[in-house]
C-alpha cells in the first residue's frame, strides 16, 4: 500500500490555487463532505508507535511525507525515517526547506515530488516572488549531494498557463514532469474562465503529445511526462485503471489524528474514514469507489473517475462536464499518436519496460 502522511498541515507559502483560496467565497456545492471531523490538529498529534505497529503489518508500504509544508517539521520527518518499519519513502513539497534537509535523509527518498508551475514568471506568480529560482537551486544542490532517486516536477495548471510551453521548459530541469488542474477542487466556478480557457489547454495537449512522441523517436527512451505515461501505456497493452490516484484503495492517505482517509484533500471527511491506525490492518482496508456518472462514461477505463473528493463533493456542480473535455482531449490526442508508438514497438525499439514507473506516486495521473 501506498501512504500518505500527513506530517502538519502549516505551510510558509500562500500558493493561489491553495491557501490563497481560503480568503475567497465559495460558489454552493452539488454535494456535501458529510460530517466532518472535528479532531484534526495542525501537527502530527498521536504516539508514533502507532503509526510503527501500523506500518509493520504491510511488509511493503510506501509512506510519503505531505503538508502543508512537511518539512517545516522536518524532526518529525527525520524521526520517523529513523524509526519506522519503512524501506521506501517519497517527499511532496515546496522545495523551499529541502536544501537544510541532511543529504542522508534526502538522498534516502525514493521519489522527491517538487512543486514548480513552468517558467519564472508563471511560478512566481502563483506561489511567491523568488520561488521559481529557489527550487531550480535546490535541485541542483541536491543532486550535486548525491540525490539519485526520483525527482518530479508537480505543476498545478490555471488559466494563464499555456502547457505546451510549460512542460517544454520544465523538461530542460526534469526528467520527471506531473501537471495537476487546478478544476473542481473548490466552488470558485463563477471566478474562473474555464470553459473558455480549456479549449487553448486542449490545443496545447494535442501539441504536446505529438512533442512527447517525437522525443520518444528520436531518443527511443520514453520520457516521464505522467499524465502521457501510464495511460499511453494501458492503452498501447490493453490495460484499463480504476481510479489512476490509487486514492481509495492502494493509496491512503493518514491524518494528523491517526485516522486513515482514503485521499490527501478528503482531511476531515468522517464518513469515508477507513479506519484508524491504532486498530486498522493495512492490507484490508474499506475501498472506497467512485460513484455515478463516472463509471457509466465511455473512457471510464482510460480515465478512472479522474478524483475522489471532486466525485463526491462536487464543487462545480454540473460543470464537472468542462473537466471532463479536457480529459477527453487528452484520451483522443494520445490515441491519435499510437500508431507511431506502436511502430517503434513493432521495430524493437521500444517495449512495455520503456513504460516502466511506479504507479500512486502521488502523480494523480488524470490532470
Amino acid at each position: 500500500m501506498f501512504f500518505h502522511l500527513i506530517v502538519t498541515d502549516d505551510c510558509n507559502l500562500c500558493c493561489s490555487y491553495c491557501r490563497a483560496k481560503m480568503f475567497e467565497e465559495e460558489d454552493p456545492a452539488g454535494g456535501t463532505p458529510g460530517t466532518i471531523d472535528e479532531t484534526i490538529a495542525e501537527t502530527l498529534d498521536y504516539p508514533l508507535e502507532d503509526l510503527y505497529r501500523f506500518l509493520a503489518k504491510d511488509p511493503d508500504c510506501v509512506l510519503t511525507f505531505i503538508g502543508g509544508e512537511p518539512l517545516l517539521r522536518a524532526d518529525i520527518v527525520t524521526e520517523i525515517m529513523d524509526h519506522a518499519p519503512v524501506s521506501r519513502f517519497m517527499l511532496q513539497t515546496n522545495g523551499t526547506r529541502l536544501g537544510e534537509l541532511p543529504p542522508a535523509y534526502a538522498n534516502k527518498f525514493e521519489t522527491i515530488l517538487i512543486s514548480i508551475d513552468g517558467c519564472r514568471e508563471l511560478t512566481d506568480g502563483h506561489r511567491g516572488c523568488g520561488i521559481y529560482d529557489r527550487v531550480i537551486a535546490v535541485t541542483d544542490l541536491i543532486r550535486g549531494r548525491g540525490y539519485t532517486g526520483e525527482l518530479i516536477a508537480r505543476m498545478t495548471v490555471a488559466e494563464d498557463t499555456d502547457i505546451f510551453a510549460s512542460v517544454t521548459h520544465l523538461a530542460d530541469h526534469f526528467s520527471s514532469i506531473h501537471w495537476q488542474m487546478d478544476a473542481d477542487f473548490t466552488g470558485d466556478y463563477s471566478h474562473r474562465r474555464f470553459s473558455e480557457w480549456k479549449d487553448s489547454y486542449n490545443a496545447g495537449i494535442v501539441k504536446l503529445v505529438d512533442e512527447w512522441v517525437s522525443r520518444i523517436e528520436r531518443t527511443n527512451t520514453v520520457p516521464k511526462w505522467y499524465p502521457f505515461l501510464s495511460t499511453t501505456e494501458d492503452m498501447l497493452f490493453g490495460g484499463k485503471s480504476r481510479l489512476r490516484c490509487g486514492s481509495g484503495y492502494s493509496n491512503y492517505s493518514i491524518m494528523t489524528n491517526g485516522w486513515v482517509a482514503p485521499c490527501p484533500i478528503m482531511v476531515g471527511m468522517a464518513d469515508y474514514y477507513a479506519g484508524h491506525i491504532s486498530s486498522a490492518v493495512p492490507l484490508n482496508l474499506p475501498q472506497i469507489q467512485i460513484q455515478e456518472p463516472c463509471p457509466s462514461c465511455d473512457i471510464y477505463g482510460f480515465c478512472g473517475g479522474r478524483c475522489l473528493y471532486s466525485n463526491i463533493v462536487r464543487p462545480w456542480r454540473e460543470n464537472y462536464t468542462f473537466v471532463c473535455d479536457t480529459v477527453h482531449a487528452l484520451h483522443d490526442a494520445l490515441a491519435s499518436q499510437l500508431p507511431r508508438l506502436q511502430t517503434m514497438i513493432d521495430e524493437g525499439k521500444l517495449t512495455r519496460e520503456s513504460f516502466a514507473h511506479t504507479r500512486y506516486n502521488g502523480c494523480e495521473i488524470i490532470p
